[in-house]
């Protein structure tokens, strides 16, 4: 049995500090909180770097590996609509919340008042953003233009087309797998080295964002944070939780499982700074490695049940606060543009944002220029779309596994009852 490490080395005591001292600096001194932001955004530059190739490699290597491209299109229809279900599920219980709790009374709100300039970029995001456009940029330049940009959609396309290719050229694909394995362990041990100065990173994010917004935001629109938290966690322990237990395994016990990774994307707001070891974790919970290298990647675009909470939960905040009526047909037509602008949403800082500018651009009764009323603190919801977003792909993963008769559960419940630490674990990829 390995020796107990120090409790100072471990990651997620590092972080939990770091974001300690990080909102301190950020409330004492903001100018200096401010001054941290090139540590937080250089730590998720350091991570984004990777995930277009982890993807790539998890994703070709996986579909190669099962040879039966049946089981290949089985196991995405299966997730496909999985993540239909539970997102929607997820719309609904934003549209619920603010229905009963009403975060938007009270505000009284002329949007002739509000400032359009300060939401301008998201609007402009949001209208280049069509759906035919949005299909079309799915398709990149060139073949390894996908991997230069690190578009998740684009690089999933090529990955599975390089998949498919690979696992029908014989032996000469095999090779082809074989070098495409070597490479992703590679990446994985500099995820391994990236991740060790992720405190610095949540610090540097926690400190700017704490000094550049102040805790005064939270105070003035504390009761929708509070809302989107509380729908946020009526969610994950409910509708998670049902599922969870259907499966087999409890919601609290897997939440304590990828604490680690919880904690630093509360620090950097974005789930994409985990992905790679969410990878590694998934495995070595009993999920089969087909199966988490499909759910995984393609759930970071498809599956983000804290951005659809957010979307329909802040649709119907604004409304409230302009003194907007919407009909029983307009809040169905909400639910319905929000099913599909939330899709391909990744989960970098600010996606759930332009999804909204989008959402709202296709209702034009709810003034968009109102998004000025809550830019200051979507920093804040930022932190809990990301969460939620990450327990939601995690918890897809075991089921999909499971669904597919390939979960074993003795791994998963001596996993779940004694976690282990992983941070020598990410030079591994699924094999």
């Amino acid at each position: 049995m390995a020796a107990r490490q120090p409790w100072y080395r471990v990651l997620y005591i590092q972080v939990l500090v770091a974001i300690a001292i990080g909102v301190a600096l950020g409330y004492f001194y903001p100018s200096a909180g401010k001054a941290m932001k090139p540590l937080g955004d250089g730590f998720i530059s350091l991570i984004k770097m990777m995930i277009a190739p982890v993807i790539f490699c998890t994703v070709v290597h996986g579909i190669a590996s099962i040879g039966d491209m049946r089981k290949v299109g089985r196991i995405g229809v299966k997730t496909l609509i999985y993540f239909e279900l539970v997102s929607t599920l997820a719309l609904v219980i934003g549209f619920v919340v603010a229905e009963v709790l009403h975060p938007g009374a009270g505000f009284n709100i002329d949007p002739a008042a509000l400032d359009p300039k300060s939401v301008a970029s998201y609007v402009t995001r949001a209208k280049e953003e069509s759906f035919v456009g949005h299909l079309l940029a799915i398709i990149p330049n060139s073949y390894f233009d996908s991997v230069a940009r690190g578009d998740l959609l684009q690089v999933l396309l090529v990955a599975i087309l390089s998949g498919f290719a690979i696992a029908h050229m014989g032996a000469a694909g095999q090779k082809i797998a074989g070098a495409i394995e070597l490479a992703g362990k590679m990446f994985f041990r500099i995820i391994g080295m990236i991740v060790k100065v992720a405190p610095i990173g949540a610090f540097g994010a926690m400190a700017f964002t704490i000094g550049s917004f102040g805790l005064g935001a939270l105070v003035n629109l504390g009761y929708l944070i509070f809302t989107f938290y509380f729908a946020s966690l009526l969610f994950v322990l409910i509708v998670l939780g049902a599922i969870a237990r259907v499966c087999g395994f409890s919601i609290l016990r897997f939440i304590a499982y990828i604490k680690d990774e919880l904690l630093i994307v509360l620090g950097t707001s974005s789930s994409e700074t985990v992905l790679p070891r969410m990878i590694t974790k998934m495995e070595a919970l009993g999920a089969s490695r087909s199966v988490v290298g499909l759910v995984i990647p393609t759930g970071y675009s498809f599956n983000l049940d804290g951005t659809n909470i957010y979307m329909t939960l802040a649709t119907l905040f604004l409304a409230q606060a302009t003194n907007t009526h919407l009909t029983f047909a307009q809040e169905a037509t909400v639910l319905l543009v929000a099913m599909l602008t939330s899709k391909g949403a990744s989960g970098v800082t600010g996606a759930g944002f332009v999804t909204l500018a989008a959402t709202l651009s296709i209702i034009p009764d709810i003034p968009i220029q109102a998004l000025a009323i809550i830019v200051g603190i979507d920093k804040f919801m930022s932190e809990c779309r990301a969460l939620t977003n990450l327990i939601g792909n995690g918890v897809a993963t075991v089921v999909i596994s499971r669904w597919e008769g390939e979960l074993d559960r003795d791994q998963l419940h001596a996993a779940l009852a004694h976690p282990v630490d992983f941070g020598e674990e990410m030079e591994r990829v699924p094999a």
